[in-house]
């Protein structure tokens, strides 16, 4: 998330109310998460294990709960509670904003685009040339959707990221300033949910075939001309590179890298990043070949056993 103009480190020590080491006019520009930081963006972090890899992120404000030495050429918030404050920074930019009308008076609608009745459109919301939006669609604030894209009936673009800290009195859910981008040409099925991202966008890029009833979550990128089968589950910060094809109920964890043109068979379970040009099956999912070797060993245990008993 880039802030609308160059803040102070000053000015947001200022907003948080915490302390700070560096210039005082030390330059923000805005806020992210680890894995899509870029100069002059904020990055949280609360726990020891993950203060090397904030401190050395390309993020050049680093908002912490401890005071360690700070890097050459950034600066540090000093807070008791990192995780709160950055809420309190997307509160800032980005605070929600009531919508009192189905079709938002600052959505941006095409030429020759249906719109079926009982659509929300949220604020500041563009949609394309020659698109189809179905009855019930919900499409919240700042989503960008291309040209000649299909949304089928009770879909949701731009719900929050499911991402939450546990506290003692409950969870505490870290709050979503992102978008949902799609780009042109893309169909998505009834029934299918994509979260927006915390800070960046959620990318459903061009061509892309998505069927019924899936989920895909925070910050997660699905690539050009993927073929989405229907009740896959995607987690949240998941790259899914150009052509893949996943099959129906797949389910992929959070922050993994599926390679271009892989294909992932059905009801597969993805616990890791997965080279492109192979296809998958399994829980966890492996390539076709590791895997039929492995049930062809679990065949022999039986006849293994026998052997051993006869012994």
């Amino acid at each position: 998330m880039k802030f609308p103009q160059e803040y102070t480190l000053k000015q947001i020590a200022t907003i948080i109310g915490c302390n700070y080491i560096g210039d005082d006019n030390f330059p923000v520009h805005g806020m992210n998460e680890i894995h899509v930081v870029t100069p002059g963006d904020i990055v949280f972090v609360d726990h020891p294990k993950y203060y090397d890899k904030a401190l050395g992120s390309a993020a050049t404000i680093v908002l912490i709960n401890k005071e360690v030495e700070c890097p050459e050429g950034k600066s540090l918030l000093i807070s008791d509670d990192p995780f709160r404050d950055f809420n309190k920074l997307t509160q800032f930019f980005k605070p929600f904003e009531a919508s009192k009308l189905p079709i938002s008076d600052s959505a941006k609608i095409g030429e020759n685009t249906v719109i079926q009745p009982n659509v929300f459109i949220g604020n500041n919301v563009v949609i394309g040339k020659g698109c189809t939006i179905h009855a019930n669609v919900s499409i919240y604030d700042n989503a960008v959707i291309g040209d000649n894209v299909i949304i089928h009936a009770g879909t949701v673009l731009g719900a929050s990221a499911f991402y939450y800290k546990k506290r003692p009195e409950g969870f505490d859910q870290l709050l979503s300033g992102g978008r949902v981008v799609i780009e042109n040409n893309v169909d998505i099925g009834a029934g299918c949910t994509i979260d927006r991202g915390v800070t960046g966008d959620t990318t459903i890029k061009e061509g892309a075939k998505i069927d019924n009833q899936v989920q895909i979550g925070h910050d997660s990128v699905i690539g050009k001309k993927c073929l989405i089968a229907s009740q896959v589950g995607i987690a949240g910060c998941t790259i899914i590179e150009d052509e893949v094809t996943i099959w129906g109920q797949v389910g992929i964890t959070s922050g993994v890298t599926i390679g271009e043109k892989a294909v992932i068979s059905a009801k597969s379970g993805v616990s890791k990043s997965l080279a492109g040009g192979k296809s998958y099956f399994g829980i966890p999912a492996d390539d076709f070949r590791s895997k039929y070797k492995e049930i062809a060993a679990i065949r022999k245990i039986p006849e293994l056993i026998e052997k051993l008993n006869k012994i």
